[in-house]
Formats: C-alpha cells, sequence, structure tokens
C-alpha cells in the first residue's frame, strides 16, 4: 500500500484561499489509511469549519475517484463535475495529484496528504512499515524474501554493519530502536537451510535505476 498522511488543515487552506470553488477529491485506489468519498466528505466538513473560522469565503463539494492514477479514469469520472470550480484538492498521493494536473491543466490541484511510503502491516488496525523502495533491481530471492534496502538504514547489500548489537540496529527512528535488516535475513535463510546466500558476494547496487523520472510499459 501507499502509506500517506494528511497535510494540517492550515497548511491547505494555504493552498485554497486564493480560490472560491474547490473540489476535493478521494481516491479508491491503494492508498491507506483510505481516503475515498467519506474521508473527501469529511475533508468538506473540516475544510469549511476551519475557513469559517478564519474568515475565509470557500465552496467546497467533495468526490473520489476509483484510481487516480489511470488518466482515461480520471477524465471519464470529473469531466462533467468541474463546472464553476477553479482548484481541485486531492486525497491521493503524489502521483494522482500530478496527473489531475495533467489531465485537467486549466485547474490547479493541490494535494491533501503528504506520501510517505510503500508499506505493510502486521495485523488489522497495526501500524504500516515501509517494506519496498521500488529500486528497480529485486534481490528478495536471495535475501530469504526481506529487503535490505528498504530495511537496512544504510541499504547495505553484504551484509550488517559493525552497528548491529543484539540483532538490532544503532540507527533509531522516533527514538526506538528497530531489527537488523541483515539479521533477520540470516535467521531466515538459516532457517531455510540456505545460508550460502547469505554469503555470496554481492556487486554494488545500480542506483540509477532509482534515479527518476522512471518509466514502463506495465508488462
Amino acid at each position: 500500500m501507499i502509506v500517506v498522511k494528511p497535510k494540517p488543515i492550515d497548511e491547505i487552506l494555504g493552498f485554497l484561499s486564493k480560490h472560491k470553488n474547490v473540489l476535493v477529491v478521494g481516491c479508491d485506489g491503494c492508498t491507506t489509511p483510505p481516503r475515498g468519498l467519506r474521508e473527501a466528505q469529511t475533508q468538506v466538513n473540516l475544510l469549511k469549519l476551519a475557513a469559517k473560522l478564519k474568515g475565509i469565503s470557500l465552496n467546497l463539494k467533495a468526490s473520489t475517484i476509483a484510481k487516480t492514477c489511470d488518466k482515461h479514469i480520471v477524465y471519464s469520472t470529473l469531466a462533467s463535475q468541474l463546472e464553476g470550480i477553479d482548484a481541485i484538492l486531492s486525497l491521493a498521493c503524489g502521483i494522482g495529484v500530478q496527473v489531475l494536473n495533467e489531465v485537467f491543466p486549466q485547474l490547479p490541484t493541490y494535494p491533501g496528504n503528504d506520501t510517505i511510503f510503500n508499506g505493510m502491516q502486521e495485523k488489522e488496525g497495526g501500524i504500516f512499515e515501509e517494506r519496498c523502495k521500488a529500486c528497480g533491481s529485486c534481490i528478495l530471492g536471495e535475501t530469504g524474501g526481506i529487503c535490505p534496502i528498504a530495511r537496512c538504514s544504510k541499504s547495505l547489500l553484504n551484509g550488517p554493519c559493525g552497528g548491529c548489537f543484539e540483532g538490532k540496529c544503532e540507527v533509531t527512528f522516533n527514538g526506538e530502536k528497530h531489527d537488523c535488516a541483515w539479521y533477520l535475513i540470516y535467521q531466515r535463510l538459516k532457517e531455510l537451510g540456505r545460508l550460502e546466500d547469505f554469503k555470496k558476494l554481492r556487486p554494488l547496487k545500480d542506483w540509477s535505476l532509482l534515479v527518476g523520472p522512471r518509466s514502463s510499459m506495465g508488462v
């Protein structure tokens, strides 16, 4: 899932204060937490209240799109809803915001979220954790399904650094220690009887595959 977090209302009002009629557009695609029609309507209500308190005149309405990363779906869904609209607030990820700006260049589209990372959760209702950097050169087949690019703080390819202690990384996040990715990889490969893969020397990574802008035929 693409993990996002809502922008502060004051920041969003800073975008929208120069406009009068704004369409708040949710996305039913892969953002999490969900950002569909219900969340778009909630955002409308919050913005109306905040705008009123600040003396800002703002007309807002809510809509949503099945997936905002598809230009055809975006156009066919929203084209008939834009009469009188002078700005769009998107609750999609950063990709969705850019698609809306490209499909409807006559209207400025602003982000309602900050896009954080590609992640997963251990259980329903749990926190999301980063698992993939979309680096373009996947080595999960060699590392027991544990990604050292996303889960090692230094993205090391050939085992742990000297900062691993009792299976924990020396780098903390929000004051908390987390598992050393290479310790997890070792334990997983040992469990699978594949420690020879742990000893494999991997060449320097071609980081150019991670440099944007990137494109793909999608096949």
